[in-house]
């Protein structure tokens, strides 16, 4: 199973429109950062999306996405749902199944209503099936597990996610940049500001954590980096990597943060050899592979 974070950035993106600050201005590519997206394919050829944000049509033609069999939602805000129009292309021979919480799915079909009305031939709408889900989700050998999360007052999902293969029932761990991965499950956790114990028991240990943080200074719907690296203390990932990030800081920057974090803590950083932690920031563009 390969993760490509399509977009590391929160709802504004960086370089964020009419800003002079020093991230807004870098020429570093690694503090470019798109609205937040997670692109899935599995060993058997699943293909899978979390979020469709603004710039998803972008994203896509960068990462070379030709085909889907599934979209899951965090939330309805705008910087996760306002590229549903781009998957056009993605659904003319076959209906796209969209997966979210009834709130999500609600409110989905309020902002795109004219997808669900009949319409004159011509022109074009994706063809999109909502589908609103509390159980886990298969997708050929993907399992999508639902994980429910707060974002500030609001209730939204979070998504584990699991390759089972013949011989093992889970995908066989394999390299990355240089890092031996865990055999084991994916989580995605964006605009997370609290964690339900029974959403605790659903995430279990996974391999992979990617999860939203949006700056060191406290918000009220957002974790700070401090609280989603506690957050992935406590869950006990092998690799973390953090996402829905804002202009406060530069990549390079925040790299530094969480290896001053684990130092503080005493965390075994990875080298390849097996154990220990990765905790860096996630960037537009990195694959992850399990």
């Amino acid at each position: 199973m390969k993760l490509t974070i399509l977009g590391s950035g929160t709802s504004h993106g960086i370089p964020v429109l009419g800003c002079d600050c020093p991230v807004c201005h870098s020429e570093d590519i690694l503090d470019k950062r798109m609205r937040a997206s997670l692109y899935i394919e599995g060993d058997s050829g699943e293909r899978a999306l979390i979020d469709t944000g603004p710039e998803f049509r972008l994203q896509a033609i960068r990462a070379g996405i030709k085909r889907l069999d599934g979209i899951f939602l965090t939330h309805a805000h705008a910087d996760h749902v306002h590229g549903l129009d781009d998957v056009r292309p993605l659904s003319r021979e076959t209906p796209l199944p969209v997966y979210g919480n009834r709130e999500t799915i609600e409110e989905m079909r309020e902002r795109f209503s004219y997808i669900f009305k009949e319409t004159q031939q011509g022109g074009g709408k994706p063809r999109i099936i909502p589908r609103v889900v509390s159980k886990p989700v298969a997708l050929g050998g993907l399992t999508f597990t639902p994980i429910p999360v707060k974002h500030g007052m609001l209730d939204i999902l979070g998504w584990k996610i699991e390759e089972k293969t013949a011989d093992t029932g889970t995908a066989a761990a394999k390299k990355t940049s240089g890092v031996e991965a865990a055999p084991g499950a994916a989580v995605y956790l964006t605009d997370t500001s609290e964690i339900p114990a029974a959403s605790r028991e659903i995430i279990g240990k996974p391999a992979v954590l990617i999860i939203g943080a949006l700056r060191t200074r406290p918000a009220e719907t957002h974790f700070s980096f401090e609280q989603a690296l506690n957050a992935a203390v406590e869950i006990g990932a092998a690799e973390v990597y953090l996402t829905h990030i804002c202009h406060d800081y530069l990549h390079g920057e925040i790299v530094e943060y969480c290896q001053n974090f684990m130092e503080e803590r005493g965390l075994k950083a990875a080298n390849g050899m097996g154990g220990g932690v990765t905790m860096t920031p996630a960037y537009d563009c990195l694959e992850i592979t399990l």
